[in-house]
């Protein structure tokens, strides 16, 4: 069954100046994606209140985790989440979890490995806690439970290069593999990471911070020194090539106006059908979202 697109234009988890922006790069995506394979998560416009979580924004957040996880409830195929923030992967995760009972490793690609607590978080920002809290730490409502997590040993960081003192120490505890930009030109050496986790199904996640700035203008947080589209794009098509498709998301959108979207949109439609190609029913990637 062909993939569905899951579009969750979540802003709230960024403190980027251009954080606002990452609601309208889910809309411009969303125009290039199939109408009847997509469906959308209504995002709250207000910011939302940390209530003592030590997360900004904390329940528009929640609400947020809470409609897309009921939205997917009735979604079958593998769901491809279309953000907004990273945090917008929380129950894309949660879902395909469910769907190969828990036998699921995640590709995380981002220039950041996103494995703050509220407590170590300098920012507070929850995009910045995201894969911590798929592993099962954080706060109610936001971390995914016992049937559903994500155990460290089982997530492989992709293209990180700024890592918090935190991550640091939680990465080192639980021997999480982190590639290099250079590893992510070897499709073979991502692959045998995620061979070395034992799972047989795989969920990609692509912020697009991943890329180097001079492939995309539209980041909200550009950071030097990353992997070149063509290459990322050959990366997850090989590993989906190896690995069962069990969800994906690509985040971190962040256009400055309408017009620029349009120059970076081909860049991420060729992820997007990268992605699809892993979907059963999709193989070999055909249509718009595959060009």
């Amino acid at each position: 069954m062909p993939a569905t697109f899951v579009v969750v234009p979540l802003w709230q988890g960024s403190i980027s100046s251009r954080a606002m922006s990452l609601a309208d790069g889910a809309a411009a995506i969303l125009g290039d994606l199939p109408s009847a394979a997509t469906v959308s998560v209504e995002v709250p416009s207000e910011a939302g209140e940390s209530l003592g979580t030590g997360i900004r924004r904390y329940s528009a957040l929640r609400r947020v985790r809470e409609r897309t996880d009921e939205l997917l409830s009735t979604v079958a195929a593998p769901a491809i989440t279309i953000g907004g923030d990273c945090g917008a992967a929380l129950a894309g995760v949660a879902h395909a979890s469910r769907q190969v009972e828990g036998d699921l490793a995640v590709l995380w690609l981002d220039a950041h490995p996103d494995l703050n607590t509220p407590d170590s978080s300098p920012s507070g920002a929850f995009g910045g806690m995201t894969l911590r809290h798929i592993a099962g730490e954080g706060v109610d409502g936001l971390a995914l439970d016992a049937g559903t997590r994500v155990d460290p040993a089982r997530l492989v960081l992709g293209g990180v290069r700024a890592i918090d003192a935190e991550e640091h120490r939680f990465i080192e505890e639980h021997g999480i593999d982190v590639l290099t930009v250079d590893d992510l030109r070897d499709p073979a050496v991502v692959i045998a990471a995620l061979e070395a986790t034992g799972a047989k199904n795989v969920f990609v996640h692509i912020d697009l911070d991943v890329l180097d700035p001079s492939a995309m203008g539209g980041l909200s947080f550009p950071m030097p020194f990353g992997v070149d589209a063509p290459t990322l794009v050959g990366l997850v098509r090989a590993v989906l090539a190896r690995f069962p498709l069990a969800g994906a998301a690509i985040a971190g959108f962040a256009p400055s106006s309408p017009e620029a979207a349009d120059d970076d949109l081909p860049t991420i439609l060729r992820l997007v059908g990268a992605l699809a190609s892993g979907a059963p029913g999709d193989r070999p990637a055909s249509g718009a979202a595959a060009s």
